[in-house]
Order: structure tokens, then sequence, then C-alpha cells
């Protein structure tokens, strides 16, 4: 399978450390936060102590390894972000595609709100879905976290491998 590809699955696996990560430290931490997973590890951006990543991102992937799978989904992710976009724009666009007038397009605009506002409905439980089975992969394999850097205030860089 495509997702199962080493550059691809390396992404999805550290997108669910990631996540699970942002979890943990989202525990002690309530301010903003963020990452960015690519096939080497992930960034994270928020106000965190590089001894308090290093120990949220171990605990992340302990307890990926022992089946808490769940940590890996994050309402906060940009997968749910891109469906909702994607699917409320989408189908907002039904209903106007056909219409040549001005007029008509106008009077359209409450279906394609309708429209729209189905999409968003849509995209919640769909990019819950997308993250589970296409952006992220709960199980670890023999990943490992070989550092941490602090790039800059607000931002560290997770090694993995």
């Amino acid at each position: 399978m495509i997702l199962d590809l080493p550059f691809l699955l390396e992404t999805r696996r550290n997108h669910a450390l990631e996540h699970a990560t942002l979890h943990i430290l989202s525990r002690t931490h309530k301010g903003r936060m963020a990452g960015h997973s690519n096939p080497t590890g992930f960034f994270l951006l928020g106000d965190f102590s590089t001894p308090e990543v290093w120990s949220a991102a171990t605990e992340a992937l302990e307890r990926l390894r022992g089946g808490e799978s769940g940590l890996a989904i994050h309402a906060g992710c940009g997968t749910n972000l891109a469906t909702t976009l994607l699917l409320a724009a989408t189908l907002a666009w039904f209903p106007l595609r056909g219409s040549k007038s001005t007029l008509t397009k106008i009077l359209l605009v409450p279906f394609a709100v309708a429209f729209a506002v189905v999409g968003v409905l849509l995209s919640r439980p769909l990019g819950t879905w997308l993250q589970e089975n296409v952006t992220t992969e709960a199980f670890m394999g023999h990943m490992q976290i070989v550092d941490i850097i602090p790039v800059r205030k607000g931002v560290h860089r997770v090694i993995t491998q």
C-alpha cells in the first residue's frame, strides 16, 4: 500500500507522535501550540522548555507503544482544517456551478450556504477518519527519539529514526 512506503510511513508515525506529544503538553500548557511532521521527526511550536518536550515526547512514545492509539488523533490537526475547508467549499460550489446570471447566483447563495454547513458538519467525522487511516500511524514500530533541539524561542525540533 502506498501509505506504507518508508517516506510516508515515517511521516505518518511522526505525525502521530507529534499529536500525542501535544496532548501530553496540553495538560500543563494552555497557550497556543502547534506542530509539523516530516519523515525525520517533527517541529513543535509553543512555550515549552527542552526538558518538558523530552518528557512529553518520551511519554507519548511509550503510551502509543502501549496501545493508546487515540493519542494520535488531535482536534486541532491541519487534516481537520483542510477537510473542513475543502468539503465546505466544494459543496457550496455545487448550487452555483451552472448558473450564468448574477441574479441567479445571488438567489442561490442561501442554498450554497446550506450546502457549506452540511460540508462543515460532515467534515468532523471525515477529518477524524482521515487522521486515523491516512495522515497518522499510531503503531510506532522501532521508532526512537534521537534528539530534541531548541531551534529558537518557541520552536523545538524532535528528531526520530
